[in-house]
């Protein structure tokens, strides 16, 4: 079944609510290079100053360089060391998923690692988050397969939102092999100054074959965004959330002669079907948006609370027939106005997972259609 009709059930999937809630169970620096500037004009009609730039051709840049140092008020600001310094300042707001100035090798601190989780939601859906891509949490993966195919579970919910970049391609690409046909690409890290580029291929048969979910968001970066771009094409994969980081690259750490050093892009990945996924990422089929605090708070919550909270949202008690029908809650809404009145606001509701709600109303949906 193609994403495509994926997508086009999300028409009715917001009339599907999910009937039971499940119970409990039992980030790094922006490096990336900035993708091609917009060629359409800003709303206003006035060309941004970027537009502006890049508008100008070898001959206008060279021409407005001649034309400043000729005519400048202040020579002592166009010496060679001071354009020098200007080129590399808009190099790295050009290329910010590229190219990173760091003060030392001290000065980027370890990200610390995003624990794995997994749970079986409304009694139908299983639902995993990777993590970061490590043996722990590969092994944490296998179990949980291993466990929802004793119950027989078809449909899954991968999410990639705590999943950041790492240098072992080869243990991430473990992670893919899960889910991808066996003997097919991954993904390939392409460098221009090797002269072979490394193909990342799935050796063993998939643990998991049913109906896929892939969630991502700004948070899904490097070998997890080429992952994402790899379930979707082998497996139909319907990915939903939001843009990934757009930093599907090997990076290196270059010193520069005074300690500082230029962490560079020096390779970039490249999905299945041979499209580079540096620096755009992957966006998504159905985009969903949400807050990056609120979700890295339900993360850290879904350990005790499970995700069930999070995804549910709680119905407000009907009093009365009439209530019921004009979706109204006198009494509730009295005790909030009397909360007001005393000074006190109402009690802020739980965060709310928008993004895996989504993904289970479009396995809902196909479940309700599969069954008719």
């Amino acid at each position: 079944m193609s994403r495509f009709f994926l997508a086009a059930l999300v028409i009715v999937a917001p009339l599907v609510k999910v009937a039971a809630q499940s119970p409990a169970p039992t980030s790094p620096p922006q490096t990336g290079a900035k993708p091609p500037a917009q060629t359409t004009p800003s709303p206003s009609g006035t060309p941004t100053m970027e537009e502006l730039v890049d508008s100008l051709g070898p001959a206008d840049l060279q021409a407005f360089i001649t034309l400043l140092k000729a005519n400048f008020t202040n020579p002592d600001a166009l010496t060679d060391i001071e354009l020098s310094r200007a080129t590399v300042q808009g190099l790295l707001v050009r290329l910010p998923r590229g190219i990173t100035l760091l003060a030392g090798k001290e000065s980027v601190p370890s990200a610390t690692p995003s624990p794995f989780y997994s749970e079986l939601i409304g009694g139908h859906a299983g639902y995993v988050r990777l993590g970061t891509l490590n043996n722990a949490n590969l092994q944490a993966l296998d179990k949980a397969l291993s466990g929802f195919a004793a119950k027989k579970v078809n449909d899954l919910i991968l999410d990639l939102r705590a999943s950041s970049t790492t240098t072992d391609f080869a243990l991430a690409a473990e992670f893919a092999k899960r889910f991808s046909p066996k003997g097919k690409p991954i993904f390939t890290v392409r460098k221009p100054t090797a002269r072979q580029d490394r193909v990342f291929s799935s050796d063993r048969e998939p643990a998991f074959r049913g109906l896929l979910m892939v969630l991502t968001d700004g948070d899904t970066s490097g070998v997890a965004e080429a992952i994402a771009a790899a379930l979707r094409f082998h497996n139909k994969a319907l990915v939903i959330g939001q843009p990934t980081a757009g930093r599907a690259a090997e990076y290196s750490d270059l010193p520069l002669p005074n300690g500082k050093s230029l962490r560079l892009a020096i390779a970039e990945m490249v999905s299945p079907e041979g499209r580079s996924l540096f620096p755009e990422g992957v966006k998504p089929d159905l985009p969903v948006e949400m807050s990056l605090s609120d979700k890295r708070q339900i993360f850290q919550s879904s350990g005790e609370k499970g995700m069930g909270p999070f995804i549910y949202e709680t119905g407000r008690p009907h009093m009365s027939e009439a209530a019921l029908l004009a979706g109204t809650n006198p009494e509730l809404e009295a005790a909030e106005a009397a909360q007001q009145r005393r000074g006190h606001a109402p009690e802020k509701p739980p965060p709310h997972d928008p993004v895996l709600q989504r993904a289970l109303d479009v396995v809902t949906s196909l479940e309700v259609y599969q069954k008719h």
